[in-house]
């Protein structure tokens, strides 16, 4: 099979929408990004501009602003913010492509899944970053998940595959991704501590004890509740989170506020703008482990 004969779209020309775009055009696969807005302006005068190594660099995408319901696609990517995937589905979901791949947070599908149907293959983003001045600072720091609800290794499974073989991009196919989701969701909503009334705190605040000891009580407790609710706490390195003492969490947070770029992620404009779906998030979490 030539995976580049594969017609890829991206909805959402954001931090991970363009960073994905980015990957595949580089390797020279058929993607198309969609985009709205200022955002559409700039990338059709200046095209995709990115840093790479401290120097600006641009690459033609192909762009569309609407997508038609008969311009199918063999993959639809959908890396959206938790807060943003419910209108960003109902808006292609008259679209006849065979196969939907959300990378975002979730702790559920239902709704997902009353919108575009089985065509639903739920993921998860290895990437982060910001857009600055219109120009993409953004990386891969893991493997990007995805994974059949159901568990089952099905052939669009391996096909979404074998892209990421092509793009040279770790991934790992989740056996179960739900889990996987809940458990991810359990750590992300800790960084509610991060946001003020009308920002994010500086980050002098952000490496203080006071508030590492809220975000390091807070995934213990997290996690310890996700188990609770006989949800199983994946990956490994999730699980071992909630095994660690509060100091080690705290040192391991503290490190990590230390690297300009985690900085960037952990307290940057996008951060900024991820408050709703943070809170959403927050919410929807403890819902989801208090009904178990």
């Amino acid at each position: 099979m030539n995976i580049k004969q594969n017609r890829l779209l991206i909805v959402g020309a954001g931090v991970i929408g363009s960073l994905y775009a980015l990957r595949f055009a580089q390797s020279g696969l058929d993607v198309t990004l969609l985009a709205r807005g200022k955002r559409l302006d700039s990338l059709k005068t200046d095209g995709l501009r990115y840093n790479d190594n401290e120097t600006i660099q641009q690459i033609s995408i192909k762009m569309i602003e609407k997508l038609a319901s008969d311009d199918t696609y063999d993959f639809i990517f959908v890396p959206v913010r938790y807060d943003q995937a419910e209108s960003a589905l109902s808006a292609i979901k008259n679209n006849q492509s065979k196969t939907i791949i959300t990378l975002s947070n979730t702790v559920g599908y239902d709704r997902w899944l009353e919108i575009v149907g089985d065509r639903l293959l739920p993921g998860f983003p290895g990437a982060g970053g910001d857009i600055k001045d219109g120009v993409l600072y953004a990386q891969f720091g893991s493997k990007t998940f995805f994974g059949e609800i159901n568990g089952q290794l099905t052939e669009r499974v391996t096909r979404l595959a074998q892209i990421f073989e092509t793009v040279d991009l770790p991934y790992e196919i989740q056996k179960d991704i739900q889990a996987f989701h809940v458990s991810h969701a359990a750590l992300a909503v800790v960084n509610k501590h991060l946001y003020t009334n009308d920002g994010m705190v500086d980050i002098e605040t952000a490496r203080n004890e006071n508030t590492l000891s809220k975000i390091a009580a807070d995934i213990k407790q997290n996690i310890h509740l996700v188990a609770q609710a006989g949800i199983p706490v994946i990956p490994p390195e999730t699980k071992l989170m909630g095994e660690l003492p509060v100091e080690d969490i705290i040192s391991q947070y503290r490190q990590m506020l230390s690297d300009e770029f985690i900085i960037d992620v952990k307290l940057g404009n996008q951060a900024v703008s991820r408050k709703a779906e943070i809170m959403l998030l927050d919410e929807d979490f403890h819902k989801k482990i208090s009904f178990r």
